[in-house]
């Protein structure tokens, strides 16, 4: 391939699909500075608000292992481009309602059309780039969902300043159906490319790593501290600073704006030094559980201290986040290729568990110690030890020796 052809793939092939998770990332993230908003115009309690935020959590889950085999039998470009209509439409859904019923829906068909955006991604590099720059290719991409995320903190904000939540709604149902379109008639298929295999085949190669003691040394991490993590910053970073730290709106879009700028720096350092340091004999393994050394480290922090350096520490817990993306690769790589996409959405799947359930079970949780008495600090601190707490096991359950697992 010569440097022409390297670059309109790149413009054909890459762009589309960074556009596609620049979307997805948006969307999940938004609602910390949407919420609020939200809360105030239709009354909705710590409770109704995670249920809310979270149901594009549960679609977004539900959907990744059918995905898995939807996108060795149908490729990426179709697969994606079919779900990002449904995301379209609801955004759309979202932008209509004014109960949290319909709000529900839109989110949970948001979360559904989006599911496929980054591992579609990762099987269309997989099919047309060398194994040598997956890598790479990985890291960019996750950077355009750190750009996604941090476009959802002050530009947001600001945008809210000039239109109203259901008219930025409808503006992203517009970019999505743009994203759709591109990837459908721009995007190249891999030619020559099987439809992968059965039905039964795939059912069992999924089997496979559901019984693989491999997978389920990292499948409670992904559960506690991926998902954990976006429950935190798709939701709960923004109340907390509003009752622990007594930030209003402008600071807190402010501090989510750095928060998601660090998070960018992670995905670059991956894209750009990730193959490099494990040339030099620095395992991914090792990285991946120092970052989630800190990680937890800084959460006890900010728990224990509320407010205690936290323009600091919250971009600091940002960036070792976005590190946990490194369990993908660590999963995959103990499967033969033709599973690693079964794989990894196989992790997903408890990624998103996670992220749903841990996003209502916080707001659960605060409604729950609030209606017997407790004050709004001492609830959502008891609420952040809760999540302390299994992320402490996860990560004790990942330490122990191989043999023992």
């Amino acid at each position: 391939m010569n440097d022409t052809d390297a670059r309109r793939l790149w413009i054909r092939l890459f762009l589309p699909f960074a556009a596609g998770y620049f979307l997805s990332y948006l969307y999940r993230t938004a609602n910390a500075v949407i919420g609020p908003v939200l809360a105030r115009e239709l009354n909705l309690g710590d409770n109704a608000l995670g249920l809310l935020t979270s149901t594009y959590f549960l679609a977004f889950g539900a959907a990744q292992l059918p995905l898995g085999m939807l996108l060795d039998r149908f490729g990426p470009r179709r697969v994606e481009a079919g779900l990002l209509l449904i995301a379209a439409a609801g955004a759309a859904v979202f932008a209509l309602s004014d109960a949290l019923g319909g709000l529900a829906i839109g989110r949970a068909m948001i979360g559904l059309g989006v599911s496929a955006c980054l591992m579609a991604s990762f099987k269309a590099f997989a099919q047309w780039f060398p194994p040598e720059r997956q890598a790479s290719l990985t890291g960019w991409v996750m950077a355009s969902g750190g750009l996604g995320a941090l476009a959802a903190s002050k530009p947001l904000e600001m945008a809210l300043g000039f239109a109203s939540w259901q008219e930025i709604a409808f503006g992203l149902a517009a970019a999505t159906l743009a994203v759709a379109a591109t990837l459908w008639f721009v995007a190249p298929d891999k030619p020559g490319e099987e439809g992968g295999t059965g039905f039964a085949a795939q059912m069992a190669g999924v089997k496979s790593i559901f019984s693989s003691p491999h997978f389920w040394r990292y499948a409670p991490m992904g559960f506690w501290f991926t998902g954990g993590f976006m429950a935190v910053q798709g939701l709960w970073v923004a109340r907390w600073m509003t009752v622990m730290e007594g930030l209003e709106g402008a600071a807190i879009a402010a501090r989510l704006t750095w928060m998601s700028g660090a998070m960018l720096a992670g995905f670059l350092f991956m894209g750009f030094f990730a193959t490099g340091l494990v040339r030099r004999g620095i395992k991914l393994d090792t990285i991946y559980r120092t970052s989630m050394i800190v990680a937890i480290s800084l959460l006890a922090l900010i728990s224990c201290l509320p407010g205690f350096a936290g323009n600091l520490l919250w971009p600091v817990l940002g960036a070792c986040f976005s590190l946990s993306n490194v369990s993908y690769s660590l999963v995959a790589q103990a499967f033969p290729s033709a599973l690693s996409g079964r794989a990894n959405t196989a992790l997903n799947l408890l990624v998103f568990a996670g992220a749903f359930g841990l996003q209502w079970g916080i707001g659960i949780l605060v409604d729950a110690l609030q209606a017997q008495g407790w004050a709004g600090d001492a609830a959502f601190r008891t609420a952040f030890f809760t999540l302390l707490g299994g992320q402490f096991l996860a990560l004790l359950w990942m330490l122990r020796p191989r043999r023992q697992i």
